[in-house]
């Protein structure tokens, strides 16, 4: 049980290395300031491509609960997680953002039965408070608008995942995922050019960061995702989401040459710090290895004491 949720924990992690990448790519590589058309380009190819190979889509209820999982976990949260970063200072977005571990144990609780204990809950105030060592700068101006966005994606977010482990999926999570990433594209799509007009050109550059963000940064990052979802407590997974903004801030040292001193440094330890506290595989090895220590003692008190003579 212990070697399995390290696994999980493993493939788990690589959603948030993948999505780590996102801000690096989106400012580099992509068009500026079309939010919606790089949402929809990122979701809608690749799920129709992984659908394809797949060949199966939704029975009976799950039409409808498809649905809700696409508008909720793409189609509202794509939107509502560029318009934070629109309108917030990009340190704000991300500490806000890293509230979502409590909100996800909060909406579990009622929704799942999962009772994230003092340890679970412990370990995401300290991996929020490092991720706000590590992203947080000057306030700068904010606004109504970047705050509703941000608040609104965490909330998005965590109900969505809370009703993926409520709803048992009778299909692989490949297929949950191709399900989930056309439903959201194809909302996004209308809207896109309603607000952002005609799609940009692109040139090549442009064309290799789409082809990274929808394959490596959507594709195989929501898959694994939701292989963690699938198996562990949605709080757990949540926490190992906090692993986004230590990628973001590595590869904006090393690729952009942003600042990095003792406050990040701290950051970056307390976030993993948080991540690792807060796994069930972790919990377990420490408990093994204070058990035989205290069955240790208890043979000890035991044990005759002998005579000298």
């Amino acid at each position: 049980m212990e070697t399995n949720q390290a696994r999980l924990a493993l493939v788990t992690v690589v959603a948030p290395i993948a999505w780590g990448s996102t801000y690096y790519v989106t400012e580099a590589y992509l068009p500026p300031d079309r939010p919606l058309f790089a949402a929809a380009v990122r979701a809608l190819p690749i799920g129709l491509v992984i659908l394809a190979t797949r060949r199966r889509l939704p029975r009976g209820s799950w039409w409808w609960k498809a649905l809700v999982l696409g508008v909720l976990n793409i189609g509202m949260f794509f939107p509502l997680i560029f318009l934070a970063a629109y309108h917030l200072p990009g340190g704000l977005a991300a500490t806000l953002q890293a509230t979502a571990p409590l909100v996800t144990m909060g909406l579990a609780w009622p929704g799942l039965g999962e009772r994230p204990g003092w340890a679970r809950v412990g370990a995401a105030l300290v991996g929020a408070l490092g991720v706000g060592l590590l992203v947080l700068r000057s306030p700068g101006h904010i606004d109504a608008i970047g705050l509703a966005g941000a608040f609104g994606s965490v909330l998005v977010s965590a109900l969505g995942y809370v009703l993926v482990k409520r709803w048992p999926v009778p299909v692989d999570s490949l297929t949950l995922v191709s399900w989930q990433l056309v439903v959201g594209g194809l909302l996004l799509v209308p809207v896109a050019l309603l607000v952002e007009g005609a799609p940009p050109a692109l040139d090549l550059p442009a064309i290799g960061g789409f082809v990274w963000l929808s394959v490596i940064g959507t594709g195989l990052a929501y898959y694994c995702w939701f292989t963690g979802l699938r198996g562990m407590p949605a709080g757990v997974v949540s926490l190992i989401g906090l692993v986004n903004p230590v990628v973001g801030t590595l590869l904006g040292v090393v690729l952009a040459g942003e600042l990095f001193g003792w406050a990040q440094a701290l950051g970056m330890v307390l976030v993993l710090g948080g991540v690792l506290a807060g796994q069930p595989a972790v919990h377990a090895m420490l408990r093994r290895r204070a058990t035989p220590a205290v069955g240790q003692v208890e043979a000890e008190d035991r044990e005759p004491v002998r005579s000298a003579a």
